[in-house]
């Protein structure tokens, strides 16, 4: 009977065994779980994050690219229209000096004298003839397809229609006396 007794004590032993075996087993698979399931998350986020990485970075090549495409495109285009209005600009001041001498401008050349801003000339009409001034024109000389004045331009063309035109006199004495007497109000 001890036989027997031991055979049960052994019996239930290995079931306890057993039962804890399956029970560590099962605490172990799950832990397995865990960290799998924990990795294989880790796994995709850095994954998603590479992928967003890689198309944030495709994608600035892309536009870098693009721009730079664009740019060199446009850079002869750029530099082709800067010329033309580099050369509408010179063209236009060289017509301005010049324009007295055209067979169509109305006045003797010789009694235009050239400003260039804010009018382009001023004509002395008959000076250069009889030493007799008919007329004072102020002539502004627009070429090219804008022919709009400026907003100073429009200024001068009020104020000169409206007569706020003077004429004075300075008298400039390089004489330290004479500024000296002037300064006292004995001159």
């Amino acid at each position: 009977m001890i036989e027997w007794a031991v055979i049960l004590l052994l019996f239930l032993a290995v079931l306890v065994l057993f039962y804890k075996y399956s029970r560590i087993q099962g605490r172990i698979e799950q832990k397995a779980r865990e960290i799998f399931e924990s990795w294989r998350l880790r796994e995709r986020e850095d994954l998603e994050n590479w992928k967003e990485q890689e198309l944030k970075r495709l994608s600035d090549e892309k536009a870098k690219i693009l721009f730079e495409t664009w740019r060199q495109e446009e850079e002869g285009n750029i530099r082709t229209d800067a010329i033309k209005r580099s050369q509408s600009v010179t063209r236009g001041k060289v017509t301005e000096c010049l324009i007295p001498y055209f067979p169509d401008f109305p006045y003797n050349p010789k009694d235009a004298r050239f400003l260039g801003t804010p009018v382009d000339l001023i004509v002395f009409d008959g000076l250069s003839d009889a030493d007799e001034v008919q007329n004072v024109v102020f002539v502004e000389i627009k070429t090219g397809k804008a022919a709009n004045l400026s907003r100073r331009e429009r200024a001068v063309r009020e104020c000169i229609k409206a007569g706020r035109v003077q004429y004075f006199i300075i008298h400039q004495s390089f004489d330290e006396t004479a500024n000296q007497l002037r300064d006292m109000g004995m001159n």
